[in-house]
Formats: structure tokens, sequence, C-alpha cells
């Protein structure tokens, strides 16, 4: 999963110029209809009851972490168009991008419709 250029800044900045980086808490899953960048942009999902969801991930074990547990969006209150591609979040709403991807398959998120992500599914890696 490719990463942002402000997690790039910061790890770099934290491995050789001793700026610590300061991780959030929790971070977030957040859907889009059209892909994000390192810079960030793409169209993230709103309205209809949309909004970026928990992520728990394991330990990292040679370089490599997924998500621990599902993750399930609330039922779409409306039409969320079809969701192509995810970033990871420091926050709830706005904040910073972590981590980006596109999905393998887009899918359309019509009213009543329900966005879910199986545990294991969200692949970080570094190397």
């Amino acid at each position: 999963m490719p990463k942002s250029y402000y997690l790039d800044n910061a790890f770099i900045s934290g491995a050789l110029r001793n700026v610590a980086y300061v991780p959030a808490p929790i971070v977030f899953l957040a859907l889009y209809t059209a892909a994000p960048g390192p810079g960030g942009g793409g169209t993230e999902v709103s309205g209809g009851g949309y909004g970026r969801q928990p992520i728990v991930f394991a330990p990292p074990s040679n370089g490599s972490t997924s998500n621990v547990s599902d993750i399930v969006f609330p039922i779409a209150l409306a039409d969320w168009g079809t969701v192509t591609s995810y970033g990871i979040f420091d926050t709830s709403s706005g904040g910073n991008l972590l981590y980006y991807n596109n999905l393998s398959a887009p899918r359309q998120i019509l009213t009543n419709d329900q966005a879910k992500f199986p545990a294991g599914q969200l692949i970080a890696q570094e190397s």
C-alpha cells in the first residue's frame, strides 16, 4: 500500500533528522470515488450517512501488517457512488493521509448498501 508524502517525510525526518514522528492513537479508513495520490486529493465519499471508520492493525511482522477485525461502514442512507479506492487517515475527518490504494474491484454503494473490509484485507507493507 503506497504511503503519502506526508508519511514519507515524517519517517525520513524521524530516521535521519532526529525529528520525532508522533503517531495518531487511532487511524481511520476513508472511501474514495476518485483516487487520492501521494499528495492527497481524490474525492472522498460524503453525505448519505458516510463516515470514516476506525482501524486496528496487528503488530507488524517482517515489515507487514493487516487489519485485525472487520471494518464495517454504516448503511448508506443515499447513493455513495462507485468506490474505487481508499485512504488511511490520522483523524476521523480532515487530518493527514497516511496510506492509500485502489480497490481490486470498484464497488457501487447504493442506498441501503454497506461497505465492509474483512479482517486481514488491508495490508500495509514497508520495503
